[in-house]
């Protein structure tokens, strides 16, 4: 959840991490910190609560000319967001300055051993206890060489990390350390760089190398290549991967905040979620990531879907697709309590993990107890090279470019694409779906990269002029059913996510067990009532609304001319079949999520208590 950006090489790097730390905010800005180390060894740290602009703006002009440096940008765990507990933070010897992405889930006990040797603590953090204590056995080891000093260390550390260190007794050298958080070393001319994603490193170099779990590279210019070493073996060959996007996608490009401009992006990445994997004539799925395990996915009595938050509606969406689409039965469990429910699992079992960053840790924790015990183990994740297609037995990435915006949008639908191309798969290879269903809803997928831009064009407008009526309300009810039940979760999660309106999503049939009793004219109501299946009854719904004097906001089929006669405002979206509404449905409440937080004021892209990367527990 926090943002590392490390750098050694031969040009001085207090901008260019600056830079970096920029690029990563979304992955934290409680606080941010750098720490640089001159030629002679000298370290220069700056910390600032806050994001990084207040840094930059306390680092100013006294940066000295350093090689070598590590930045961190945080979301706060341990201790409050404080100057005294933003990292980096330098050992109680001043040998070592780091930073740590994660927890330490031993620190008490660590803290607890350094203070009866007299070791002093400043902050509240457990980054700071890892630094004390890499730093007391290296002091305890002087015969031990760096690498076997790591080693030692890290017997005695649990927890999950990312870690960069500068040491003052090699001021020309950055560690490495990597468990359950990711690195990512890039190449560049003379030196290297390095950082929790590839976002900071995309302007200086497409060649970039995935540390893997209990990991550790020593970075050095003078090194030919990095060296990298396990907590068991010596060292360790690599071979380079590379960026597939540019740094075009990672600029707001004329919009107010990304994620205006990454709603605006969904026709174009869910025309790249399809791209190569339907056939025109005839009429076919093909997913090359699940043709080595297709065979047990036929056989399969059932799949897990294992997700969080935004992740876990669209698994939601894809129970419905895939029970209805290939009649495989399936269960959505929330992946922070997959680990705690002593499932029953058996090797004939499929589970699936969803998360946009390939990162989740509540996800990946899911998916490692899933293997363990046997089961068929697929993702579905955005980020090539992250941690989720590297446990996994196979997958589909959704190619929606980078989201940099916190709140979750163009990746929600790039899930929901990889979900009903599987379900369409697997419905043709199973021979479970009708023939004239299976060729509609392909013919129609392909036209809805087209329908996505026409809807958002249409709505856009509307939208924004809709957003100030809701702008001072404090709370928000959304209902729908069958699959836009779980589009309606996900509106309410978008609007409680950055404009901190308190809503709710439900069934629409149980709102009359219970939410019905908040129902008045201050409450406004989001109902989504397209022609589908459940039409007729959530037309029922909405009239128990409006008889309790509820504002209701209806999204619509074009065409519908009974809603204006029920509803106070109506948003269409085309007509499409069932199983393809949750990619129009949701477009105008991510609309309306962002422009009712533009109209309070709230920070879009950044909103309070959040993080991209959900990297810990």
């Amino acid at each position: 959840m926090c943002g590392i950006v490390a750098y050694t090489g031969t040009q001085p790097c207090a901008n260019l991490l600056l830079e970096g730390l920029k690029r990563l905010e979304y992955r934290g800005y409680d606080s941010a910190g750098l720490a640089l180390i001159t030629p002679r060894g000298e370290f220069f740290i700056r910390k600032q609560s806050g994001k990084v602009s207040a840094l930059r703006e306390a680092v100013g002009n006294s940066a000295p000319t350093a090689y070598a440096g590590i930045a961190h940008t945080r979301w706060a765990t341990h201790g409050v967001p404080t100057h005294i507990n933003a990292h980096p933070h330098l050992s109680f010897n001043e040998e070592i300055v780091l930073v740590h992405n994660g927890i330490i889930e031993n620190y008490e006990h660590l803290k607890r051993r350094l203070t009866e040797k007299g070791i002093p603590f400043l902050s509240e953090t457990d980054t700071e206890v890892l630094c004390n204590w890499i730093a007391y056995v290296e002091a305890e080891n002087p015969a031990l060489s760096w690498p076997e000093v790591l080693r030692k260390a890290f017997q005695e550390v649990e927890g999950t990390f990312g870690i960069a260190i500068l040491r003052r007794k090699a001021p020309q050298e950055v560690t490495l350390v990597r468990r359950f958080s990711p690195i990512v070393i890039g190449f560049l001319p003379q030196g290297y760089m390095a950082a929790s994603d590839a976002t900071p490193l995309v302007a200086h170099t497409r060649e970039v190398l995935h540390l893997e779990d209990d990991e550790f590279a020593v970075l050095n210019p003078t090194f030919p290549e990095p060296e990298i070493h396990t907590f068991t073996a010596r060292q360790r060959l690599r071979k380079i991967e590379y960026i597939d996007w540019d740094i075009s996608e990672i600029e707001k490009e004329g919009y107010p905040h990304y994620m205006l401009k990454e709603i605006f992006e969904q026709p174009r990445s869910i025309q790249d979620c399809m791209r190569g994997r339907i056939r025109k004539e005839p009429e076919e799925v093909r997913l090359g990531g699940i043709a080595s395990v297709l065979e047990r996915l036929l056989t399969a009595p059932r799949m897990i879907i294992t997700a969080c938050g935004t992740s876990y509606h669209a698994g939601l969406v894809g129970k419905y697709l895939l029970e209805h689409l290939a009649r495989l039965p399936v269960e959505v469990e929330y992946a922070s309590e997959f680990r705690y429910r002593d499932m029953v699992l058996g090797p004939n079992d499929v589970v699936l993990g969803i998360s946009q960053s390939g990162e989740t840790a509540d996800t990946l924790a899911a998916l490692r107890q899933a293997r363990e015990r046997g089961a068929l183990v697929l993702g579905i994740t955005n980020v090539v090279g992250s941690s989720i297609p590297r446990i996994t037995d196979a997958g589909v990435y959704i190619h929606a470019g980078p989201e940099i915006g916190v709140a979750s949008t163009k990746a929600f639908t790039g899930q929901l694409t990889a979900l009903t191309l599987l379900a369409l798969h697997l419905g043709a290879t199973r021979y479970k779906i009708d023939r004239h269903l299976h060729d509609t809803l392909i013919h129609t997928l392909l036209k809805i990269p087209s329908l996505v831009e026409t809807t958002l064009k249409t709505l856009h407008p509307q939208i924004q002029a809709l957003a100030p009526k809701l702008a001072h309300k404090d709370h928000c009810l959304f209902l729908g059913r069958g699959y836009n039940y779980p589009v309606a979760l996900e509106g309410a999660l978008k609007l409680k996510e950055i404009s901190y309106i308190h809503a709710e999503g439900y069934p629409a049939g149980e709102m009359k067990h219970g939410p019905i009793a908040l129902i008045d004219e201050n409450m406004p109501v989001l109902i989504i009532a397209v022609q589908d299946r459940t039409y007729e009854k959530v037309l029922s719904n909405l009239q128990e609304v409006k008889a309790r004097k509820g504002y209701v906001i209806a999204i619509a089929t074009e065409g519908d001319n009974r809603l204006p006669t029920l509803a106070d405002e109506v948003l269409y979206v085309p007509a499409v079949p069932e199983p393809l509404y949750p990619l129009l449905t949701v477009l105008p409440l991510q609309l309306l999520a962002y422009h009712v937080a533009v109209q309070r004021g709230c920070d879009v892209d950044q909103p309070r208590n959040l993080a991209k990367s959900v990297t810990v527990e």
